[in-house]
C-alpha cells in the first residue's frame, strides 16, 4: 500500500500532494491498474489531515481519469499516466541514484545536488524551448 506523507512546509496544498504522490506511485509501477488506493480514513490516520482534503485529492484524481471510485468499495487505479513504462523508469532511476551517489562522494550535499538537478533541467528546458519553438517533448 502507497504511505501518504505531506510536506507543511513545500507551499503545495495538501490535496494536492496526495495527488501529485498518487501519480508518480502510478507512473513508477507501484500502483498498477486494479490496485486500491488506501481509504480516506486509513490517508487521514497517515497524515492527520481534514477527510475533506483527501477526498479532494481523490475526486481531482478521478477528473483526471487516472482512479475510479466504487461506492462502499473502495477508490481503484484506473490507468497509468502517458509516458513511459515502469520499466523504463526504473531503470533511469537507478541510473540517477548512481549519479546523485556520486555526486554525494565529491562532496555535494542534498541541497547542492537538487539546484544541480533543477539548474539542469531547467537548462535542457530552455535549449529545448528554443529549438523546437515551445514544443513539449523532450529532444531525441
Amino acid at each position: 500500500m502507497i504511505i501518504i506523507r505531506l510536506n507543511t512546509h513545500s507551499g503545495v496544498p495538501p490535496y494536492l500532494q496526495i495527488v501529485q504522490q498518487v501519480k508518480h506511485a502510478i507512473r513508477v509501477g507501484f500502483l498498477k491498474e486494479g490496485d486500491k488506493l488506501p481509504t480516506v480514513k486509513e490517508v487521514v490516520t497517515m497524515t492527520a489531515i481534514n477527510p475533506n482534503t483527501v477526498f479532494k485529492a481523490y475526486r481531482e484524481l478521478e477528473r483526471r481519469g487516472f482512479v475510479q471510485g466504487r461506492a462502499g468499495i473502495g477508490t481503484f487505479v484506473l490507468r497509468q499516466p502517458p509516458g513511459p513504462r515502469p520499466s523504463t523508469q526504473i531503470a533511469l532511476a537507478k541510473s540517477l541514484a548512481l549519479w546523485i551517489r556520486e555526486a554525494g562522494e565529491k562532496g555535494l550535499d542534498q541541497e547542492s545536488i537538487e539546484a544541480l538537478f533543477h539548474a539542469t533541467l531547467h537548462n535542457i528546458r530552455k535549449e529545448q524551448h528554443e529549438t523546437n519553438s515551445c514544443t513539449d517533448r523532450w529532444p531525441r
